[in-house]
């Protein structure tokens, strides 16, 4: 495999590597940076501005000002809020094609050509969920109730207040606009925390946010470790956290909330997805329905379908289609042509999941294809296929978040839903059957939020998403997303005159 340089796709010396707080960029109380890697190329892409807690009061204090009683902020209307969102939404899509590029360069993953999934994809979607939330700003409703007595009693909605956001490496973007639309949205401000593996875009869209005409303090963007997450968390002067990672991450983030100032939380977490494949299954269906459900993203997908369950009947005709459709996964780099899947976001990434490959073939998990490096340069692995999985392995149990895939069999319906819900985890799985009916029922019985038929990580910007159990609580897109970031207040007075 021949990778060219990223480099030559973006002046690396106009990148904006500082911190976003009160719509100016500054560097780090600290002055400490972080190097930021092309994981295709293994090569520094630059240094990122490091924020530590004194970085973390600054955005929270810039934040609070502008949620502040009378700030400009607070008294624009929601039209006047729905306008700056539109307009930020077209901000984006000016610079898409420049944002697709710095999103492959920085997290690994390809542009998207052809059909193809890639930042292309990402990119779309962030600019329907922008446009789709600013619909929202000027329609925050509250309801007159009826009550007994001579009174009366209504509701408005009203906006939390001060949020922080902590957001995730493999959608770096999308993840920043489902975060940021609904706060927007409901009137609060936000103080962000990118990853550090993956800050570049967000710092970005900073320059976006002040040239659609934002008020100081309303948008803030940090880069850094867990530790200035840590310390977002804790705030007292922070109202809501809200967290997209892994579920041992989303554990200490509700600990933090309820140490400091009771916050309110929403967390969407892993995942461990089952996908059930009936007898009657369409197999070139269920083929395409697995490829996207586990290859997508280079398998860096919390919705990941990483547990197949295929009756036995038609499990070896699915396992054959399976492997040789996955053999024509094309793996790269960004800047080559026809790419299907590109590197793990980094060296610790790539580490894990070959990891996780070395125990599955040591529990006794038949290797399939891949299971290997591919190349010599960047964090690329094959497309991988198990067979044989049981379900007490730890290819079975834990969450890979790589190109790995376990195929299991099954017997009943009974059974497969069984297993298929013998999780902790409960973000999303799917169905494939030729039969609704049977399909239906099955999804009304499996433990997820998000159940798809006869598809897989398929999503809109109306739509709920959320998960169960240890999958996190509370969800993102559609109205629910805005419910997150509002309180209910009640107003009640009694009245004059005669009841009518």
């Amino acid at each position: 495999m021949t990778t060219k340089s990223a480099t030559n796709k973006v002046d690396i010396s106009k990148l904006e590597t500082r911190l976003f707080i009160n719509n100016e960029f500054v560097n780090s109380v600290s002055g400490n940076t972080f190097e930021v890697v092309n994981p295709a190329t293994e090569e520094v892409i630059c240094s990122v501005q490091e924020a530590g807690h004194e970085d973390v009061d600054k955005a929270v204090t810039a934040a609070k000002a502008a949620f502040a009683v009378g700030s400009h902020w607070r008294t624009l209307n929601g039209s006047d809020r729905r306008d700056l969102m539109l307009k930020l939404a077209n901000l984006v899509e000016r610079d898409r094609a420049f944002l697709e590029v710095l999103e492959a360069m920085d997290n690994g993953k390809p542009i998207g050509t052809d059909g193809r999934y890639g930042t292309s994809v990402d990119l779309h979607l962030v600019i329907q969920y922008l446009r789709y939330a600013a619909g929202h700003a000027d329609k925050v409703l509250g309801s007159q109730i009826p009550v007994d007595g001579h009174i009366f009693a209504y509701t408005r909605k009203e906006p939390v207040g001060v949020c922080g956001a902590i957001i995730p490496w493999n959608f770096p973007l999308l993840m920043f606009a489902w975060k940021v639309g609904p706060i927007l949205a409901t009137g609060c401000t936000v103080v962000f925390k990118t990853s550090e593996k993956t800050p570049l875009s967000a710092l970005h869209i900073g320059k976006l946010i002040k040239e659609a005409g934002f008020p100081p303090g309303v948008v803030n963007i940090l880069s850094g470790y867990g530790s200035a997450g840590e310390a977002l968390a804790r705030h007292m002067d922070v109202d809501k956290i809200a967290f997209t990672g892994s579920t041992a991450v989303g554990h200490k983030i509700e600990q933090y909330a309820t140490e400091s100032n009771m916050k309110k939380v929403t967390l969407e977490l892993g995942g461990k997805s089952p996908m059930i494949i009936f007898d009657d299954a369409n197999i070139e269906t269920a083929v395409n329905t697995a490829r996207a459900g586990l290859f997508l993203n280079q398998g860096q997908v919390c919705t990941a379908s990483s547990r197949i369950f295929v009756h036995e009947s038609i499990h070896d005709k699915f396992v054959a289609a399976m492997v040789q459709n996955a053999q024509g996964i094309n793996v790269g780099g960004y800047d080559e042509k026809d790419i299907d899947q590109g590197p793990q976001v980094d060296k610790i990434q790539f580490l894990k999941v070959l990891g996780y490959i070395e125990k599955g073939i040591e529990e006794g998990a038949t290797l399939r294809l891949g299971g290997h490096r591919h190349g010599n340069k960047g964090y690329f692995i094959e497309p991988t296929i198990f067979t044989d999985v049981k379900d007490d392995m730890v290819i079975a149990k834990e969450e890979i978040f790589g190109p790995v895939m376990s195929i299991f069999k099954f017997k009943t319906d009974e059974e497969a839903i069984t297993r298929a819900n013998a999780t902790k985890y409960g973000l999303a799985a799917s169905v494939v059957s030729e039969n609704g009916a049977r399909a239906i029922s099955t999804a009304h019985q499996l433990r997820a939020g998000t159940v798809w038929i006869n598809t897989h990580n398929s999503f809109d910007a109306a739509v709920p998403f959320g998960g169960y159990k240890e999958s996190g609580h509370g969800r993102e897109l559609g109205f629910e997303a805005m419910e997150n970031y509002l309180e209910t207040k009640t107003v009640m007075m009694p009245l004059t005159g005669p009841k009518v």
